[in-house]
């Protein structure tokens, strides 16, 4: 079921997801599940799953010399999503990347997605390779995420990239796109992303999911100036739960964004990073209730592979 159908379905209940980040290279699916298991009794409609781009590793050869190879990490996003489909009977929404993937290759992502019953998929540029300063498209890839939303809906109506090849059949995704409170880092202004977002929305995204904020008045100026933009498909709040001291100086720097003064400084009264925890729990389920009271459709968490602060969350929210 397309993430719009539940969210129509709920009646303005506010329904809660989670993002999961599948297990690196060589890793068991079993921890996975067991992170996940416990988040069900909340019955999530859908579950994301992240994809990783490519990472250059350097392997040292005869006489110091180092050779490059590329490689993923976190491989089998849509093997996962399958996975999960037939263990919890729950929709699944793959990451789609720009970076590091070739129109053709993510043509074969859809379409496999398609063959696997997945109705969701959700379109992000993706962020810079480790190595370099700012995002490169890769060749003969989509540049933006507008271009990647244009090729799958494209899918959605039987086109595809090469004309010689015929297909009688259509996809049917419904897209996600991101959206940023505080503006995407490489944006001018809140008002020019805001004009990429209404372009992503043109061009059939059907419902957005934005970035951690750990103000819920961001999120609802962000939504009204949307609004205001022209932009009317359901937007999800993505909340986060800082969990370790050392997020008051990463989660800013990565993400581009602000922690509330009076979050920073409960969190630097903390003794060790068992008690920022706890404060970031709190934190959340006060940003969480406040967010499901004012009928926001779904209230998304990343979950970063752990559960237990999503849980504690969840059992005082839903």
């Amino acid at each position: 079921m397309k993430v719009t159908e539940h969210i129509k379905n709920a009646k303005g209940k506010s329904l809660f997801s989670f993002e999961i980040v599948p297990p690196q290279k060589g890793q068991n699916i079993q921890k996975l599940y067991d992170n996940i298991d416990p988040l069900m009794e909340f019955k999530p409609p859908f579950i994301d799953v992240t994809t990783s781009r490519e990472e250059h590793v350097y392997i040292k050869k005869e006489g110091g010399l180092l050779e490059r190879k590329v490689t993923r990490m976190r491989p089998g996003t849509v093997g996962i999503c399958a996975s999960l489909m037939h263990k919890y009977q729950v929709d699944t929404v793959p990451h789609v990347l720009c970076g590091g993937f070739t129109k053709e290759e993510t043509e074969y992502v859809l379409v496999d997605c398609h063959y696997l019953g997945i109705d969701n998929v959700m379109a992000l540029r993706g962020d810079a390779r480790k190595d370099e300063a700012y995002f490169m498209p890769s060749s003969e890839g989509n540049k933006y995420a507008s271009e990647l939303v244009t090729q799958i809906n494209n899918l959605n109506k039987g086109i595809y990239l090469h004309d010689i090849i015929e297909a009688t059949y259509k996809a049917d995704f419904c897209i996600g796109v991101a959206g940023y409170p505080e503006k995407h880092m490489e944006s001018p202004s809140l008002q020019a992303d805001l004009r990429r977002l209404k372009e992503k929305v043109d061009a059939g995204a059907e419902y957005v999911v934005t970035q951690m904020f750990f103000d819920n008045q961001k999120y609802f100026k962000f939504v009204e100036a949307a609004r205001a933009m022209g932009i009317e498909v359901p937007i999800i709040p993505g909340i986060k739960p800082v969990a370790v001291k050392r997020h008051l100086s990463v989660l800013p720097q990565v993400f581009s964004l602000d922690l509330p003064d009076a979050l920073v400084s409960e969190i630097e009264k903390c003794k060790d990073n068992k008690t920022v925890r706890q404060v970031g729990i709190e934190w959340a389920i006060q940003q969480s209730k406040e967010l499901v009271e004012a009928g926001v459709p779904v209230v998304h968490y990343y979950s970063m592979g752990k559960s237990d602060n999503i849980k504690a969350i969840a059992k005082e929210v839903f």
